[in-house]
């Protein structure tokens, strides 16, 4: 059986313990536990190669081979595979909070006149040490109460949080408030609400949801693919989604935008589901 490269944790000199005798490797081993420590991190290829997607910071990471700065990790959140700089990562810490607002910045005190050491996207993961009037103390500093929800505390309605990032730049494999693609929308919108989500549309396309037949009518928080490409609907008419047309998060009539991918070569709408 052919397997995803996208999701297999094997790079021919390694490969995960639970791989051994479906795989070829030099070594198997188990891994080790680590968790991403900037705002955000590329998930590359290979070392120093593309961008495919990218990990917030907090997101736990299994790391298979440390070499030459680069660690080569399976992502905890969805499986997906590839290169972090090593620099990156830490050891694990028990998350207590996540931002749930399109950003914020962590101050070096409990006062918003004082300097901003850090600026956090949304879906980001903290601990937070100690409580004050107004702020949250964390490891990257103080963060506004507002801010910050309990990891407990999920959104409700996956296009609602796909509109919270209406107007972020269009960035191919992003994932964050600073820059996102369609899969990564989608995927930021689906965790929000507590619900597992692959990371790449082909791979949404296959295992999210229900299908709908062509003739259904559409509702808030469905999905329409593309090859490539999917959109979230907001109404029966009207989806968000990330792409290059107007390289950025932006609203799209759906009948519009199925005559427009076409025209342009991208093909006709091949799924519609219901997450």
């Amino acid at each position: 059986m052919m397997r995803d490269r996208r999701l297999t944790p094997a790079n021919g000199r390694v490969a995960a313990l639970s791989l051994q005798g479906e795989v070829e490797a030099d070594h198997f081993v188990p891994g080790e536990a680590r968790q991403v420590a900037v705002p955000v991190a590329n998930l590359c290829r290979q070392p120093d190669g593309t961008r495919e997607r990218q990990l917030l910071l907090g997101a736990d990471v299994t790391v298979y081979e440390d070499r030459n700065g680069w660690a080569f990790v399976q992502a905890g959140r969805d499986g997906y595979v590839g290169y972090v700089l090593s620099a990156m990562l830490r050891h694990p810490l028990v998350a207590t909070h996540h931002v749930a607002t399109f950003g914020t910045h962590a101050y070096r005190d409990p006062d918003i006149k004082s300097p901003d050491v850090c600026a956090l996207p949304f879906g980001a993961r903290l601990v937070v040490l100690n409580e004050e009037r107004r702020f949250w103390e964390t490891e990257q500093g103080f963060v506004p109460k507002p801010h910050l929800w309990p990891l407990a505390k999920t959104f409700t309605d996956p296009a609602t949080v796909a509109q919270m990032h209406f107007g972020v730049p269009y960035l191919w494999g992003g994932n964050s408030t600073r820059g996102i693609d369609c899969s990564g929308l989608v995927q930021a919108a689906l965790i929000a609400c507590g619900q597992d989500c692959p990371a790449d549309s082909d791979l949404q396309r296959a295992d999210l949801g229900s299908h709908l037949p062509d003739d259904a009518d559409l509702q808030r928080a469905d999905l329409v693919f593309w090859q490539g490409h999917v959109g979230m609907m907001v109404d029966d008419e009207t989806m968000v989604h990330a792409n290059a047309h107007h390289m950025a998060v932006a609203y799209e009539p759906v009948a519009a935008a199925i005559l427009r991918i076409e025209a342009q070569g991208g093909g006709p709408v091949l799924a519609r589901k219901r997450p």
